[in-house]
């Protein structure tokens, strides 16, 4: 029997479909950085499944991971905090004093950190299990949430925005949808979702933080494991999945200067502005692969990530005159 787990309403979804002109060219753009303003973007959907769950068992502390710029760490600190629930950040990078972006965000919340070597990060579940265990012998209850959001009970958040986007009527127009993925759980959602409302649409990804086989593997499972937890009658069908490497070769919390003109042209001509570690590399795969012709049938999936424009203002403003 099919089980669909319960959420508690926290985004504000459903999030508009927008038809875009730009370079002569069109295609539709789903706004989830619409989602909030505290908690904007595509990791709300996921909490509302991820925190219902930690509200059930009266938790008083949530712990995440992340980078030092991570949207999925601000939204969810900004998210527990309006249930009541204290946060603890793992973060990847260095604290500073004068914080800018999300960081900065995490602060004026009154967060509770741990910053993490890149090394360190790679063990950062385990580094969070361990200090669960330290302060529930202190009486306290933790609920602890990986990477982005992404479980087999995260990905629900974008299992139910495929029902919301074929109530939009959008699939009348696109028969595949592109996202950016850094852990994997907003693709996995997306591909079991396409399965479960039977909407025959091919996923598109533009890895920005794992290589192509990780990122890949990290996705299917997270599917299969929903499938299995939840007993959904799909079977996983991994050629939906397309993985469009190539577009993160600066790493993560860099950005190249090719895509950061794109991005200040897009905003200037759309009054759209993209992050640098997540829509703006998937938009240079979008615009490389799927604006050639008139009109795209190739749904862009705005996960958000404003906040992290901040932490990147020099780099956005550097040779801002000359982008036509």
């Amino acid at each position: 029997m099919l089980i669909i787990p319960k959420r508690i309403s926290l985004a504000n979804i459903p999030t508009p479909i927008q038809k875009i002109s730009f370079e002569g060219k069109s295609f539709y753009l789903k706004r989830d950085d619409f989602t909030g303003m505290e908690t904007s973007g595509n990791k709300i959907r996921k909490l509302e499944y991820l925190l219902y769950q930690a509200k059930k068992e009266k938790t008083d502390y949530v712990f995440t991971c992340g980078g030092e710029q991570s949207n999925h760490a601000r939204a969810t600190a900004f998210a527990a905090a309006s249930l009541g629930i204290k946060s603890k950040l793992f973060l990847w990078g260095k604290n500073s004093s004068s914080a800018d972006g999300n960081l900065f965000l995490d602060k004026v919340l009154g967060c509770e950190f741990r910053f993490l070597s890149k090394n360190e990060f790679g063990n950062a579940n385990a580094i969070m299990a361990e200090e669960k265990i330290s302060l529930e012998k202190k009486g306290k209850k933790v609920f602890l949430i990986p990477e982005g959001g992404s479980s087999p009970l995260g990905i629900w958040g974008y299992i139910h925005a495929i029902e919301e986007m074929q109530n939009q009527n959008i699939f009348k127009h696109c028969n595949s949808i592109l996202t950016a993925s850094g852990s994997g759980g907003t693709t996995a959602g997306l591909l079991v979702g396409s399965l479960l409302f039977k909407q025959n649409l091919k996923i598109f990804v533009v890895n920005v933080l794992y290589p192509k086989d990780e990122i890949k593997n990290k996705i299917l499972f997270l599917a299969e494991q929903a499938i299995k937890d939840f007993r959904l009658q799909i079977k996983l069908d991994e050629k939906r999945l397309e993985i469009l490497d190539g577009y993160s070769k600066e790493g993560y919390k860099h950005i190249s200067d090719d895509k950061l003109s794109l991005i200040k042209k897009f905003a200037r001509h759309t009054g759209i502005i993209l992050d640098p570690a997540y829509t703006g590399k998937a938009f240079k795969a979008y615009h490389d692969n799927f604006l050639s012709g008139k009109t795209s049938k190739t749904l862009f999936v705005h996960t958000g990530g404003l906040y992290g424009v901040f932490s990147k203002r020099k780099k956005y403003l550097l040779n801002s005159g000359e982008i036509k």
